[in-house]
């Protein structure tokens, strides 16, 4: 498996210097800068790779996002531009030799968090998803028409009692929690503008966005394959849906339904345990091995999820998913790869989030992409892996 770190570019207070210290080799990145919907031109990926490969040992791997712009997720207005867009930024990265592409189909918010450095008993911080911080932001900040509908009565009592102790700066530090998903220089939005954002897809229904990824998936899995990518979803993180949006790649179903709409190898899966794992009916363990030959990425981390529908990410080998088990099912394929001949048998990977330790706390990197914190779970994993081939070895 390949060891992998994901990397802001310019924007990242992380070093490329500091990442090569971590062993990982690969990079995972993208042109955050760019607007969503503008082509990426082959002299900028060009760029950006060059930067990279400049730190001894490291090579751009897997890019993270090509972004699917809000229009084609709604299947609103002329679309063929932005289409013809995304496939000629395909091709200048195949052209440049990057060839997977992780990308997410969540509308208009990317993953969602109510707290940034919930602290841990031992130290450190963590993100954690509140469901009662949610409801309390999405029915009293927000005031959301119908919001009230998708929470219980023991949350909703909870949530206006946390609203009525909060004060205008809890209130800031919720809004801003909420925004920290999104990534690059994509605008963040205050109260009110989110409020408009929202509006644009009122009525919006999971049918509507699974008719735009299917119609997507049309548009540039063709591509995909006379280019040899592989284009690879992220799960909704949460799996559930959001402020009233829907949210169709969060189940293991969700998955196979993906997949049928574009029945390639070039249509995959970028296999996150946090996002599918912090949802209580599925088993990441499960989804690996069903799905292990459309798996072409993975993002390796923990959760510890609360009945409420609340959880907190946990350290990578522990919380409720068993990445052990994961491993090994991703090693069995990339063994059935290689006895196939296949160019693709190794899996890139990252250490996905991490608290939040030691020299971590104050420096200002992206919530979630701290440097001892991650460099702790790469180890972890590193060391399951060395364990797993040991034993295979053995047998």
């Amino acid at each position: 498996m390949l060891e992998t770190w994901r990397w802001f570019g310019p924007l990242d207070d992380i070093s490329l210097a500091e990442i090569a210290q971590t062993g990982a080799t690969g990079i995972v990145t993208a042109l955050h800068e760019l607007p969503y919907g503008e082509v990426w031109s082959r002299e900028a990926i060009a760029a950006r790779k060059a930067l990279i490969a400049a730190q001894p040992g490291l090579h751009w791997s897997v890019v993270e996002s090509l972004p699917v712009h809000e229009d084609i997720k709604r299947g609103a207005g002329k679309l063929d531009g932005l289409f013809a867009n995304y496939r000629q930024s395909m091709a200048n990265l195949a052209a440049e030799g990057v060839t997977t592409i992780c990308y997410n189909f969540m509308p208009l918010l990317d993953w969602t968090r109510t707290d940034l450095d919930a602290p841990l008993a031992g130290g450190g911080h963590a993100l954690r998803f509140d469901r009662v911080r949610m409801a309390a932001f999405d029915v009293f900040m927000l005031e959301r028409l119908g919001a009230e509908d998708d929470y219980t009565p023991d949350i909703l009592i909870r949530a206006k009692a946390w609203i009525d102790a909060s004060d205008a700066d809890d209130r800031e530090e919720l809004l801003t929690a909420i925004m920290a998903g999104l990534p690059g220089a994509y605008a963040r939005f205050d109260v009110a503008g989110l409020r408009d954002a929202l509006a644009a897809w009122h009525g919006f229904t999971a049918d509507d966005l699974r008719a735009s990824l299917s119609h997507f998936l049309s548009e540039v899995i063709p591509t995909a394959e006379e280019l040899g990518m592989r284009m690879c979803v992220h799960p909704d993180d949460p799996p559930r849906p959001i402020l009233g949006l829907p949210r169709i790649v969060s189940t293991e179903e969700d998955i196979a339904r993906l997949f049928a709409m574009q029945d390639s190898r070039a249509n995959g899966l970028t296999l996150c345990t946090g996002s599918l794992g912090a949802h209580p009916d599925n088993d990441p363990v499960r989804i690996a091995r069903r799905f292990a030959d459309r798996i072409h990425f993975a993002h390796l981390r923990n959760v510890a999820k609360e009945p409420d529908g609340s959880f907190q990410e946990a350290a990578h080998l522990e919380g409720d998913t068993d990445i052990p088990a994961v491993l090994a099912a991703l090693l069995e394929e990339e063994g059935k790869r290689r006895n196939a001949g296949r160019a693709d048998a190794e899996i890139p990977f990252r250490p996905d989030h991490g608290h939040a330790l030691l020299q971590d706390i104050g420096r200002k990197t992206h919530p979630g992409y701290p440097l001892i914190g991650r460099m702790r779970g790469l180890a972890e994993l590193r060391g399951v892996i060395a364990g797993l081939r040991a034993g295979a070895a053995h047998v």
